[in-house]
């Protein structure tokens, strides 16, 4: 995908109101889609398309993890979205994309550097 495709689709992605409400409530902690679907006040398909167009664009990222309580596994989703900027230099946009470190990675890039 060349960099003014990928501007497009962040932009309209981004231009969406549910998509913006799913990336402010996965920044707070990972969520299922039916817990956004009750967040978002939206259907679980709705929610579903969504979820495909932010991972699509590297937005979200989609995880499983242990179920205790029924047994099985479930699928969460979560941002590490810090900032998304875009630039227009010398006649060309970019779009740069922050993420937040996780306090883990943080450390370990701590300690391998001493």
């Amino acid at each position: 995908m060349s960099e003014e495709d990928r501007i497009e689709a962040v932009g309209a992605v981004l231009a969406d109101p549910t998509a913006r409400h799913i990336l402010v409530e996965t920044s707070q902690e990972p969520m299922t889609a039916s817990t956004l679907s009750d967040r978002c006040a939206v259907s679980e398909p709705t929610v579903y398309r969504r979820l495909e167009r932010l991972r699509e664009c590297d937005l979200l990222v989609e995880q499983t993890r242990p179920d205790p309580e029924h047994g099985h596994h479930r699928t969460v989703y979560a941002t590490d979205l810090d900032r998304l900027t875009v630039t227009l230099r010398d006649g060309t946009l970019a779009l740069q994309v922050d993420r937040r470190e996780d306090p883990s990675d943080r450390f370990t890039r701590l300690i391998e550097g001493m």
